[in-house]
């Protein structure tokens, strides 16, 4: 028995172990090798890596009937499983950019903005100028009561805060929205990665039935030499 067999879809030659017959293909799957390649029937035969490669221009396929085209995300994707890839370190390598000046102050006032010790500080400083105006300086200091100084220097920084911190928010909002975008290029592939899983485990199940009726018919037909040779004695 020959160890190697000729592919019906590229006719090149491939081990026995690799061959695939079109009865353990889906149904979906055969049709759409079917109309690429005519000439392949249901009791031909191809390489397991053939039957990857189409499987993958399946769910591209698929994709694109379902949303009429692959987005830049679903092409990443698909590119990700196409070289065996982790898409997951190909994205925090791409988002590794570094940060311009007025992005980290905006952080930076931020982060400081919203803390106890700006709210503890701010306190104390607003008590000692309170305190210096009204009893060291009996109220006839450089800002008298009722602080017109004090309010507008209040203002100001309120002024000035605000719009600092919208910038944070919005690089924020950012980065929330390249992690929805992490999120769904990992998702989809887990998904598609989990439709060959299933394909695959399907194809081995149907290459072990066929591997077990192998054995049975090989031993039919000892069984079947056996009593032949008993009966011409």
């Amino acid at each position: 028995m020959s160890s190697n067999f000729t592919s019906q879809i590229s006719n090149e030659v491939f081990p026995i172990s690799e061959r695939v017959s079109g009865y353990s293909i889906r149904k979906s799957l055969l049709t759409f090798i079917q109309q690429q390649y005519p000439n392949f029937k249901i009791d031909s035969y191809l390489s397991i890596h053939e039957l990857n490669h189409f499987r993958e221009k399946y769910i591209s396929q698929t994709l694109r009937d379902e949303k009429g085209q692959l987005t830049e995300l679903e092409d990443k994707v698909m590119l990700s499983m196409q070289d065996q890839t982790v898409l997951t370190g190909e994205l925090d390598h791409e988002t590794t950019e570094p940060l311009t000046f007025g992005q980290r102050t905006a952080d930076k006032v931020a982060s400081f903005g919203g803390s106890w010790t700006f709210i503890i500080s701010f306190g104390v400083f607003l008590v000692i100028w309170i305190f210096t105006n009204i009893i060291i300086l009996s109220n006839k200091g450089f800002d008298p009561y009722p602080f017109i100084l004090l309010n507008l220097i209040l203002s100001c920084i309120a002024a000035l805060q605000a719009p600092v911190i919208m910038m944070s928010q919005n690089r924020q909002e950012e980065k929330d929205r390249d992690r929805a975008k992490k999120d769904y290029m990992i998702n989809l592939k887990s998904e598609l990665e989990i439709r060959l899983l299933h394909d695959k485990i399907d194809h081995l199940i149907l290459h072990q039935q066929q591997e077990l009726l192998e054995i049975q018919r090989v031993q039919i037909e000892m069984m079947n030499d056996i009593l032949s040779k008993f009966e011409k004695k």
